[in-house]
């Protein structure tokens, strides 16, 4: 029952996170999500509710989780730049922003992309 309510309480902030942050044709959310083995990100214009570009660490092979993230964040920018998406908005999806959420926040930043 332990996990069933983290999952809950996750959800919950998640919610309370999307109540406040909404992307935009100007200014998309970089919306990640991450799993016990994979992290995954994608750029979505919620005006049009169409996700722009998209990156995960499944194409990754080699590397920890924590590099697999730093790449995934490198990814992701390179994609929005080619996209013409400069700035974004972050959303951390009710996860705390440590670890694998910072490492691939960080990334994109040094990657040039702006939030």
């Amino acid at each position: 029952m332990k996990t069933a309510k983290k999952s809950l309480d996750r959800i919950a902030r998640k919610r309370r996170v999307r109540a406040r942050i909404v992307g935009s044709a100007e200014r998309p959310r970089l919306a990640v999500f991450k799993s016990l083995n994979a992290i995954y990100a994608q750029v979505v214009d919620d005006a049009t509710g169409r996700t722009l570009v998209s990156a995960n660490s499944l194409k990754v092979k080699k590397g920890s989780k924590a590099e697999k993230a730093a790449a995934v964040g490198k990814a992701i920018a390179e994609a929005a730049k080619s996209a013409k998406v400069e700035t974004v908005v972050f959303d951390r999806g009710g996860f705390l922003y440590a670890g694998r959420v910072k490492i691939l926040a960080d990334a994109a930043r040094e990657a040039g992309l702006k939030f």
